[in-house]
Order: structure tokens, then C-alpha cells, then sequence
């Protein structure tokens, strides 16, 4: 059988069938007016795909974040002799605190090296340039939910733990005292968490995360209790059942001071 090339349209009109022509026809007629009708939503939607993939371009070309905070490291001024710099590395759970009323630790020498999205490996890449280099008498480390959420592909929690423990071994091999922060826990208030991130994982990273503290001569930073609600993050302190609100944050900035306080304290 000899295959048919032309650009003919007629030509093509006697080939296809003509039930199939009123169907790509009826088709195309009701594209169009459903594209009318949603317009704007389809420029919503072209809106966020794109975004999507700007973030996933980023993504594949610092995959680590170095370049999130590298132009601000280098503009630090330099430590007076009197101050003791701390760092909080951290997901988005560390980078929106301060972006509401809630300030970050005014008046104090703490730097906010959260980015949003970032596992513990991705954590691990940039700790030498996001701490190490910076000097800090103390680092506050606060990650792992994105990790059990698989944010970055499958993980395990002794995955996670090997990244915990490489980070923590950094700090220690550079003179940097510790705080290992609990994961905070999460709730489906407004958006579904729970199926990402299974409740009973969190709760069994944190019981790792405190146990290797206690290990390690770190100290452990228990934001979970004072957050949650039983398993559940409480309504009234997150925006979205993962993420702090102010009010949340003014919960867990004590404890972090007095998490802080406790390391500098360690001989």
C-alpha cells in the first residue's frame, strides 16, 4: 500500500472521513468558545506554569541555592569582638520568619540563611559558604520537612539523618556550637499536608533529631511542642498549615533564644 503525500486539502477532505471532519470541526468550535469564556483563567494558569518553570530553571542551574544569599555574605560587615554571630539554616520555615510583623531577633547578629523548598542535602551543599565562612559562634539547624515530603525525590529518614549528622560534624570541625531544631509539625487547616507529610514521620525525625542532640553535645530546639495541637500544628499560628504565622513565630522565638544561650554556654 503506497502512503499518500500532498498538501492538498482537497485531497485530503476525500481521505478523511467526513464524520471525523464535524468532529475536529465541533471540537475546534468548542475550543474556541471555551477559551473565550476562560481567558482570564487561562492567563492565570500560563501565569503560574510560568513561574513553575522559572523556579525549576533556577533550580537545575544552583540546585545547592549558592546563590540565594551570596552577594549578602559577602557584604557583612565584619564581627565586632562583642558580638556573637548565629546563623539559622533552614527551609521555608526559617526564610519567612521576619517577613511579617514578626521581626527577626531584632537588634541582635542573626542572619536568616532559610530558602524555601531546600532538603537537607541541598542544606548540606551551601553550609560551608551559609555558615562556615560567616564565622558564627552558633548555627541553628531547622530542616526536614521537605525531606519527608520527598520534595526533592524519595528519601529516608537515615538519609536524612547522614545529612543532620555531616552538618553537624562541619560545625564542630569549625568551632561552631549547635542547635538542632524539631521539625514543626503540620496540619490540613487550610491546604492538605498531612499526605505529604505524614504526621507520624515527623514525630519519628524529631525523636532521631533529639537523640542524636544529646549524642552529638548539640542542643535540641523543641519548636514542635509548643506549636502543635496533638499531632496538628495549630490553626491559630501557621498561614497554611506548614508555614508559621506571626503569632506562631513569636512562639518559637524564645526558645530559640534560650536554645542559643544554652550552646554558647557549652565549653
Amino acid at each position: 500500500m503506497k502512503t499518500l503525500r500532498t498538501a492538498d486539502p482537497f485531497v485530503w477532505q476525500a481521505i478523511v472521513p467526513a464524520t471525523l471532519v464535524a468532529g475536529i470541526m465541533a471540537g475546534l468550535m468548542l475550543f474556541s468558545t471555551t477559551a473565550i469564556a476562560q481567558s482570564e483563567d487561562s492567563t492565570q494558569k500560563v501565569q503560574e506554569l510560568e513561574r513553575r518553570v522559572a523556579a525549576l530553571r533556577k533550580l537545575l542551574i544552583d540546585w545547592g541555592g549558592l546563590t540565594r544569599y551570596g552577594s549578602e555574605n559577602t557584604e557583612l560587615p565584619p564581627l565586632k569582638s562583642t558580638e556573637s554571630r548565629v546563623v539559622f539554616l533552614g527551609d521555608q520555615v526559617t526564610e519567612n520568619w521576619g517577613r511579617g510583623d514578626s521581626k527577626f531577633f531584632p537588634g541582635e547578629p542573626y542572619l536568616n540563611r532559610g530558602i524555601a523548598g531546600q532538603t537537607t542535602p541541598q542544606m548540606l551543599v551551601r553550609f560551608h559558604q551559609d555558615v562556615v565562612a560567616l564565622k558564627p559562634k552558633v548555627v541553628v539547624i531547622a530542616g526536614g520537612t521537605n525531606d519527608v515530603a520527598s520534595v526533592m525525590g524519595p528519601m529516608t529518614e537515615g538519609t536524612t539523618a547522614e545529612n543532620f549528622m555531616s552538618m553537624v560534624e562541619l560545625a564542630k570541625a569549625n568551632g561552631i556550637r549547635v542547635v538542632l531544631a524539631s521539625v514543626t509539625p503540620v496540619c490540613d487547616c487550610f491546604t492538605k499536608q498531612t499526605g505529604l507529610r505524614p504526621q507520624g514521620k515527623i514525630i519519628g525525625l524529631n525523636g532521631w533529631i533529639k537523640d542524636y542532640a544529646a549524642k552529638s553535645d548539640s542542643v535540641y530546639l523543641d519548636y514542635y511542642s509548643v506549636l502543635a495541637d496533638g499531632r496538628n500544628l495549630k490553626k491559630e499560628l501557621t498561614v497554611d498549615g506548614l508555614v508559621p504565622n506571626d503569632a506562631g513565630y513569636s512562639v518559637m522565638a524564645p526558645l530559640a533564644e534560650k536554645a542559643i544561650a544554652d550552646a554558647l554556654a557549652k565549653r
